[in-house]
């Protein structure tokens, strides 16, 4: 048993941090919530998928709607970042091609690396890396954003920009729900917080959260 009687819910445009140990369970809460591991027991409803019912036919479907990040990027890296987009949309439907690169460029400059087309992953810094991730999971416009320990690989200065990028992509409207060893950031960057201990999903009330 990782996890036992979680429940909790997140309203469009919030904020969310999730904390604990390493071995918790926020990675395997966040793999629950993408499909990525079984239901075991209870209801689960993710941008309108009862997970609970849903087919593994279905699936591609539930993660157009939500935006998921890794900590280790996962960019293919025999091909440059306008065909590492060019990959998602074409296998979630995309067909026009005038449609494909008109958001490509859209996400691009929403993350700041408007130019880096041509590049490929090895020829950019592990920051701009992550903002390619970024702008891959924003691609389908999606209801909301798993972050899985986004910053964990980045130096202190950096994962501040990409915690702000993020806080930025919020403020437009899309919920985010961001693991995270770093509490500097719960500090700084106050926000709703989940922790993950001794097998329960527990609410955080500190000074440093807001409701």
């Amino acid at each position: 048993m990782i996890l036992r009687d979680v429940s909790f819910s997140i309203r469009k445009s919030e904020f969310v941090y999730m904390i604990g140990k390493t071995g918790s369970g926020k990675s395997s809460l966040l793999k629950t919530l993408y499909g990525d591991l079984p239901l075991r027991a209870g209801d689960v409803e993710v941008a309108g998928f009862n997970l609970k019912k849903i087919k593994s036919s279905k699936l591609p479907y539930l993660r157009r709607k939500i935006g998921i990040i890794f900590q280790d990027f996962q960019l293919l890296t025999d091909r440059n970042i306008t065909d590492n987009l060019l990959f998602v949309l074409k296998a979630t439907g995309w067909s026009s091609t005038a449609k494909i690169r008109q958001r490509i460029a859209e996400v691009l400059i929403q993350v700041g690396l408007g130019s880096v087309g041509n590049k490929y992953p090895h020829q950019l810094s592990g920051g701009e890396q992550q903002r390619i991730c970024i702008a891959r999971a924003l691609l389908n416009d999606p209801q909301a954003l798993l972050a899985d320990e986004p910053t964990g690989n980045l130096d202190p200065e950096v994962a501040e920009e990409i915690l702000k990028l993020f806080i930025d992509i919020n403020r437009g409207g899309m919920a985010v729900l961001m693991a995270t060893h770093n509490h500097d950031f719960l500090t700084k960057y106050p926000a709703r917080v989940l922790k993950c201990q001794n097998g329960e999903l527990l609410e955080i009330t500190s000074p440093t959260y807001k409701a």
